[in-house]
């Protein structure tokens, strides 16, 4: 279950997902590039042996590991992988981050869809990785968003905690967001803040504050949200929300944390950190992804 309150998880090697949410994806996968056949690697020798490496050409922290190796287990269990560097690494251009071994024709089958994962996955990462170092010193979380890759939001979600983010809720099924509609179907943000609470007693409340307004009634609230994502405030606006919020908690049972939302980028993060709020919400880290160049290179057949 989600819980906002928390504390990231920084073992990268056993917090990626299981093996019943990786294999379904490269499976799928591989029956997209594959199809019935690789005629191209059906030209070479079937008795054919070869190694292979693959080399990050630009720096970058590495994420996909799991989906990289499924990718082989799926093809043929005969291609052996040494792995030179794991999930969480910042790595260097021209470094070598895992060796191949094993039948030839597989090795290049699985090429493309093992780099495609990899790829991918460190490209978010390694965002991520970006917009932590932009905010160190200050409080401030950098978390995810559910604008994710269909199919893809375990291995995204991942490759942000990769990168030193956290994430925000995985579904529509682990917490509640109280938004602008349902704002206007309950008649006001208290009023939907406590129908979610009534309904929801130990399922967390996300509430969106458009306005010192709706700051001020969310606080009033007898059981407040355990969040409240500020969309779109200027940073004098999330300051006066912060110290707002900061008051209330000192009388507070429980507290409230502040997370503000929309458009933020490498440029503002860090005066948006420095107002004091807890997290700050992106979701370009999964959704506006440039993809780590990887490359695999043959060392002989």
């Amino acid at each position: 279950m989600y819980n906002p309150l928390d504390p990231p998880s920084t073992d990268f090697n056993r917090a990626h997902p299981p093996a019943t949410d990786i294999e379904p994806i490269v499976k799928a996968a591989l029956a997209e590039d594959v199809g019935d056949g690789d005629r191209t690697a059906a030209l070479v020798d079937e008795s054919a042996h070869a190694t292979a490496s693959v080399i990050s050409r630009e720096s970058a922290v590495l994420c996909g590991a799991a989906w990289f190796t499924a990718v082989y287990a799926e093809l043929d269990p005969a291609v052996d992988l040494t792995w030179l560097a794991k999930d969480g690494d910042y790595v260097r251009p021209d470094q070598e981050l895992v060796r191949l071994t094993g039948p030839a024709r597989s090795i290049l089958t699985g090429e493309r869809t093992a780099l495609n994962f990899m790829q991918l996955l460190s490209g978010t990462a390694t965002q991520t990785r970006r917009f932590v170092e932009r905010v160190k010193g200050t409080k401030a979380q950098i978390v995810d968003t559910r604008k994710t890759l269909p199919g893809l939001r375990t291995a995204q979600k991942y490759a942000v905690r990769c990168g030193g983010g956290v994430n925000h809720r995985f579904g529509l099924y682990d917490a509640v967001m109280v938004k602008e509609n349902h704002v206007a179907a309950a008649g006001g943000l208290g009023a939907a803040i406590h129908q979610a609470r009534m309904a929801y007693a130990k399922v967390p409340v996300i509430a969106e504050a458009e306005s010192i307004g709706d700051v001020e009634e969310a606080l009033k609230c007898p059981a407040p949200p355990d969040i409240l994502l500020l969309d779109d405030f200027e940073t004098h606006l999330l300051a006066r929300a912060v110290n707002m919020v900061g008051q209330h908690s000192r009388h507070a049972h429980n507290k409230v944390l502040v997370e503000a939302s929309g458009g933020i980028d490498q440029g503002n993060v860090r005066d948006v950190a420095d107002t004091g709020v807890d997290r700050i919400s992106i979701g370009g880290l999964t959704k506006h992804v440039n993809a780590v160049d990887l490359s695999m290179r043959f060392g002989g057949i």
